[in-house]
């Protein structure tokens, strides 16, 4: 499942969003709202950043976070054995606050990027931790100035 879900994912990082969107809905289908959570919460993570409409993605950040919430340790452990659900949520509380920012949901918005910068300790060193902990920043200083323009570096953003 994780194999198809990343094809799909590269697929859609490669301008392909109407087919990667197709593929993983697909593979939502059949995982089922009460499927694997790690599979669930990938799933819906990579299907916000196929919608650059901030209600849709919104939707589908909320799925995710749910299945992260329904995670376990091992679970993850047994995917990649340096992964831990904690690490998962700055990146999950970051899309929401942006999503909500977006929205022109101020409140909602600094409270999970509040979250966000409270699960930051959790990201690992390099790129991907330095990536989200630089748009953590960005997207509190765009929630602190009423700022509901897409950043350019946004998952689903056009490029």
């Amino acid at each position: 499942m994780m194999e198809a879900i990343g094809r799909a994912v590269t697929e859609g990082r490669a301008g392909n969003t109407a087919s990667a969107r197709r593929e993983l809905l697909e593979l939502w289908s059949a995982t089922g709202v009460t499927g694997d959570p790690l599979h669930r919460c990938t799933l819906a993570h990579h299907l916000a950043d196929l919608h650059e409409d901030p209600t849709q993605a919104l939707a589908w950040d909320v799925r995710a976070l749910d299945a992260a919430d329904a995670m376990t340790g091992q679970r993850v452990r047994d995917h990649q054995a340096d992964l831990t659900v904690a690490g998962f949520y700055p990146s999950l509380h970051l899309n929401l606050a942006d999503n909500y920012r977006r929205l022109g949901s101020f409140e909602a918005a600094a409270e999970h990027i509040r979250a966000a910068g409270a699960h930051a300790p959790h990201l690992p060193a390099g790129p991907y931790g330095d990536l989200i902990r630089d748009a953590i920043r960005g997207v509190a200083e765009a929630v602190a100035a009423r700022d509901r323009a897409p950043r350019p570096s946004a998952p689903g953003s056009p490029a």
